[in-house]
């Protein structure tokens, strides 16, 4: 009696491909959110070559709808709406980069000594809850009263309340982990303080700041352009959506061109880094990623 042989189950051969595409299905709103991202950062990039001068008045060319010659209409000065949109990415993306950065890099050595030196943590700690009673918006007013209008006092009046939060998050992680066994055991075993800190403490700190970073980026984007709308941000004269809004909202009847498209753009930036920073908690935190 003759045995018919089993054919042996085809092997898919990993590509690079396939991981892409694994990687992609199993993180459908890290990948959306980092595409779209992408796109307005390269559009940022190339606002110049792409959409050309965003200052110059014509004011011939006043609340031009939509057309082929302007692809967004014009404002009430005769600006195009297209050009001044894509230059406003520049800023709006920069103050978000910018004021995540800083809060974090700040707010990381801040907590991981209020976190590892006793007598620090109640000095910085008490500190650090009195920032968080100064709204953003009321310290950038004053800033900007006191120092004028730029991006940069923009950007330091963001950072100001936004560094007590990630103060508090790092100092929470890392009390969290230096009562670990092998914390402890390193310390038992002679090791110096610094290494430590840098090797068993901070590692455990990355994860939640980098998607606290993201949430700090998209908040900033909200701020600055609140603040623009208020006057109390960028010069009136830097093409940024805040000042876009705030300048053509008494046209909104007439021309809702002007507000609807920077009003757009702000609004698929802050969800893009909402995406990123929801794909990023799932991919991170080892109890999602384990169901996955």
């Amino acid at each position: 009696m003759s045995v018919e042989a089993t054919p042996a189950p085809a092997v898919t051969k990993a590509t690079p491909q396939n991981g892409l595409w694994r990687f992609a299905r199993r993180n459908v709103t890290l990948v959306i959110g980092m595409t779209i991202l992408g796109i307005m950062l390269l559009v940022a990039i190339l606002a110049p070559f792409i959409a050309g001068d965003a200052l110059t008045m014509k004011p011939v060319q006043r609340l031009k709808p939509p057309s082929d010659a302007f692809w967004f209409g014009t404002d009430q000065l005769g600006r195009d709406v297209f050009a001044r949109t894509l230059w406003g990415a520049r800023i709006s993306l920069l103050v978000g980069l910018s004021v995540a950065t800083f809060s974090v890099i700040i707010g990381l050595i801040i907590g991981l000594l209020a976190g590892t030196v006793r007598w620090v943590e109640a000095v910085v700690m008490r500190f650090m809850d009195g920032l968080m009673a100064i709204p953003s918006i009321l310290l950038a007013i004053a800033m900007v009263s006191l120092f004028g209008a730029s991006v940069m006092i923009v950007i330091i009046a963001i950072v100001i309340p936004e560094v007590p939060r990630v103060v508090r998050l790092v100092r929470a992680v890392v009390m969290a982990t230096r009562e670990q066994p092998y914390v402890e055991a390193a310390i038992a075993g002679g090791a110096k303080r610094w290494k430590v800190l840098v090797r068993h403490i901070l590692p455990p700190t990355i994860p939640p700041l980098i998607v606290q970073a993201t949430y700090i980026c998209a908040s900033a984007i909200l701020v600055e352009a609140a603040l623009s709308f208020l006057g109390a941000g960028t010069p009136p004269e830097i093409p940024t959506w805040g000042n876009m809004i705030a300048s053509d909202r008494i046209y909104l009847g007439r021309a809702p061109w002007c507000i609807f498209y920077p009003g757009i753009a702000l609004a698929i930036v802050v969800l893009a880094v909402n995406l990123v920073g929801d794909g990023l908690r799932d991919r991170l935190d080892p109890r999602i990623a384990r169901r996955m």
